[in-house]
């Protein structure tokens, strides 16, 4: 989880970066730095909070991952992202240390954002505000959460032999033969008592399904 985590804040990161601050830093790094000190939180709207500044090993991941992308085409994300921290893990300390400066410096100027915007509301719009941000935290959190399951399940499925699907297919057309025939009774009944308006509308140059089909 804490991979798929880092992989997302990196991807959903790319096509951020800013002008060049150091072409020359050493062979290690793969690419000139493609950030500058204009923070990325100052992108806020009226309606909510700045961004959180990228941390400087996510800013570091997104200026590598394109090249390494580029490198190794057909890999999967997360492999690229081993390779990137790996990468990050042997850099020297004075290379990591213009990425560290980076993100204090934008983290500085993201608290001064906060407090100019926070000096404009009234109590009852910051406790609103507040509110505001955290649901969304939580719906992007649900969101990631679901993605995992629905990639898990999509491997099990790939993972199934013709044979094992054929089971979950026969099951699909049953439910869809028993949905048919229940919904064709159940209007039956709609019709005897006069609740036409609560019939399906027919949708124009779509067959309905004959269950003698399956």
């Amino acid at each position: 989880m804490a991979l798929f985590r880092c992989v997302w804040s990196v991807l959903s990161a790319l096509g951020k970066s800013g002008s060049d601050l150091c072409a020359g830093c050493g062979s290690r790094l793969r690419s000139p730095f493609s950030f500058a000190y204009v923070p990325r939180c100052f992108s806020s709207t009226a309606n909510s909070y700045p961004k959180k500044p990228l941390t400087s090993y996510v800013r570091f991941s997104k200026e590598q991952l394109p090249i390494f992308k580029a490198q190794n085409p057909d890999a999967k994300n997360s492999e690229l992202i081993r390779k990137i921290a790996q990468l990050w893990r042997e850099l020297p300390d004075s290379e990591k240390k213009i990425y560290e400066d980076a993100y204090r410096a934008d983290w500085q100027a993201y608290k001064e954002e906060i407090n100019r915007i926070q000096e404009q509301l009234t109590p009852s719009q910051i406790v609103s505000l507040e509110k505001e941000i955290q649901q969304k935290r939580l719906k992007k959190k649900a969101l990631i959460k679901k993605r995992v399951k629905l990639k898990t399940i999509n491997e099990n499925w790939k993972n199934l032999s013709s044979s094992q699907k054929q089971v979950y297919i026969q099951l699909a057309n049953d439910d869809k033969i028993r949905y048919y025939n229940e919904m064709k009774s159940w209007e039956e009944q709609m019709m005897e008592v006069g609740r036409k308006d609560l019939l399906r509308r027919t949708v124009k140059h779509q067959r309905k399904v004959d269950p003698e089909e399956y």
